[in-house]
């Protein structure tokens, strides 16, 4: 799968010299039109002039022109203004200055050193908001905020692209402001100094041929412009012990396998990874069968505890470029969600093919949506390297085609070794050599499972938030069969089902003290709250009452109710 989607380049000095577009660079930029990538051409030149000097504007899906103040779509003629039309009075002020060279395009006004003291003076006798941008002598005045990377940034909404996946190269300070913006910002030959220091590549040829030779590299190694911008397509798992070095996800390394027992903080790693994630701009979609990330971050949710999920909506929302989209399952049943699952998915990876967004995709409980057993997965159409974090509790128990696409695993809590032999079983490889010691809280092993390279182990980064468990899902939802509470007493007379806290707490003032008591001499209470509700803190206080002798039935149904309510007191029911 491709991950740069789009080349942004400027023209006079970057693909063009002396204005000329030459046979060479347009053969380049027709293979790289060909290879299905998209083309747009981000200059200071004015449209007409553009037209003039180039005949093959045909080839690029948008230019934006007049240094970000004019878009235009060759396809269908149409052009934009993206600013307002320079003020009569100041056109005016300059023409009885003398100004020459003096070009009024749509929204730009443009002229030449040394005239750049007259132009701000007329700016600040007239009181205007506008500013003055340089390249290589030129002296380009624009509404304030408007340069290349914001026309470079209506270009993309207009194509649905985000500037993760664009190439962009230039030559000059001008070009500065829309290369810092994109994926991996490359500096022709013939840059100026300050450009080719703020470049993650600079080409050893000048101009066309630069470019010719930039996307050589491009289409026969991506990865190469990957790991040149390695820090604008990654963010931080956390550190190593001991040599404190950094680990990074990264997007082509495969999927992201986070698993451990219950209660380790599976959810916790992956909550601080998206907020990572999402602080740098890539675009997230969550799918969320506990209703545990409804509330994190900038998301658009579908479906509650009530709502069952529909997909056109949901699609449409991942479409949106900027949107963070969460898919709450909670109102369906764990034997519906697959299927849910299934309707969705695919079409998200599709999105994804096309505009390189999603970035990333979470799969919360991925055992339910990717079940082995019903061979789910191999429908989906998974390809190798998409961007997906599969949080689990049973690794081994996911479908073969999302093992097939694991890059990275992180293991959380003390049978982390034990899941990895596991896991590498699955896998079809041996086990490798283990750290010294078992993770600790906040630590993870850190598994690279396609290389030869052995598990390390990690502090991982803290959520900013802590997840709110608060929620309706635990209080009111319904949990899964395998997530629910039976009271079935000693010998298993009973099979009283309770799928969330409060029929929890109403079965237990009903059923007989006999039952209750088994149930608590055994700990049931406090390793159901540990492993379904995934509440350590909670676990921890109902298995301090499990644990005291001789402790009235009623006393503790009451201590164990206080401990309940006081978590998970139901939020209210939205006015109207």
């Amino acid at each position: 799968m491709a991950y740069f989607l789009a080349l942004a380049t400027d023209y006079d000095g970057t693909i063009a010299h002396d204005g000329v577009l030459d046979g060479a660079t347009v053969t380049a930029l027709e293979t790289l039109k060909q290879a299905g990538r998209r083309l747009i051409m981000v200059t200071g030149r004015e449209l007409p002039d553009l037209e003039r000097v180039c005949p093959r504007l045909d080839l690029f899906d948008r230019v934006v022109a007049e240094n970000g103040a004019l878009l235009y779509t060759p396809a269908t003629k149409d052009k934009r203004p993206l600013g307002p039309p320079p003020p009569p009075e100041f056109v005016e002020r300059l023409r009885s200055l003398s100004i020459q060279p003096l070009s009024v395009g749509e929204v730009i006004v443009a002229t030449w050193e040394p005239n750049e003291g007259a132009v701000l003076e007329a700016i600040r006798d007239l009181g205007l908001d506008l500013q003055i941008i340089f390249n290589k002598g030129a002296v380009m005045v624009l509404p304030s905020g408007i340069n290349k990377a914001s026309g470079l940034g209506a270009a993309l909404e207009d194509l649905g692209l985000s500037a993760h996946n664009v190439v962009a190269t230039g030559d000059a300070e001008n070009d500065l402001a829309f290369m810092r913006t994109c994926g991996c910002a490359v500096a022709v030959g013939n840059a100026l100094p300050a450009v080719k220091d703020a470049a993650d590549v600079v080409t050893a040829a000048a101009r066309g041929a630069g470019v010719a030779e930039l996307i050589a590299t491009w289409l026969s190694d991506e990865a190469a412009l990957i790991d040149a911008a390695i820090r604008r397509h990654s963010v931080r798992i956390g550190e190593t012990q001991g040599d404190k070095r950094e680990i990074l996800l990264r997007p082509d390394r495969g999927s992201v396998l986070i698993t451990g027992t219950s209660g380790g903080g599976k959810s916790t790693l992956a909550t601080a990874l998206l907020e990572h994630l999402s602080d740098a701009g890539f675009q997230l979609c969550l799918f969320d069968p506990e209703g545990d990330y409804g509330q994190f971050g900038d998301v658009v949710t579908f479906g509650d505890a009530k709502t069952v999920v529909t997909p056109e909506p949901v699609l449409d929302a991942v479409r949106k470029l900027g949107n963070n989209v969460c898919v709450n399952l909670l109102a369906s049943s764990v034997e519906d969600r697959p299927q849910i699952f299934a309707s969705l998915f695919p079409p998200v990876l599709d999105i994804h093919a096309k505009y390189g967004r999603p970035h990333w995709v979470l799969v919360d409980e991925a055992h339910h949506m990717l079940p082995r057993t019903e061979d789910a997965g191999d429908g989906l159409n998974l390809r190798e390297h998409i961007p997906a974090i599969f949080v689990t509790v049973h690794p081994d128990t996911l479908a073969k085609q999302v093992l097939r696409n694991i890059g990275i695993v992180l293991c959380i809590g003390r049978d982390s070794a034990g899941l990895i032999d596991s896991l590498s079983k699955v896998l079809g490889r041996p086990c490798p050599p283990m750290p010294d010691r078992t993770p600790e809280r906040g630590e993870a092993y850190y598994w690279e499972c396609r290389t030869d390279n052995p598990p390390l182990l990690v502090c991982v980064d803290q959520p900013r938030n802590a997840m709110k468990r608060h929620t309706r899902k635990y209080a009111e939802g319904t949990l899964g069969e395998d997530r629910s509470f039976f009271f079935r007493g000693q010998h298993a007379a009973l099979n009283l089902r309770a799928q969330n806290l409060m029929l929890f707490l109403q079965i237990g003032e009903g059923v007989d003290e006999e039952t209750y008591r088994h149930h608590l001499q055994h700990a049931d209470f406090s390793t159901w709250m540990r492993s379904s509700i995934k509440d350590g803190d909670l676990a921890d206080e109902v298995a301090g009452i499990e644990a005291h002798e001789g402790i009235a039935i009623s006393e503790a149904r009451k201590l164990i109710r206080t401990a309940i309510e006081q978590r998970y007191t139901a939020p209210a029911e939205p006015a109207g």
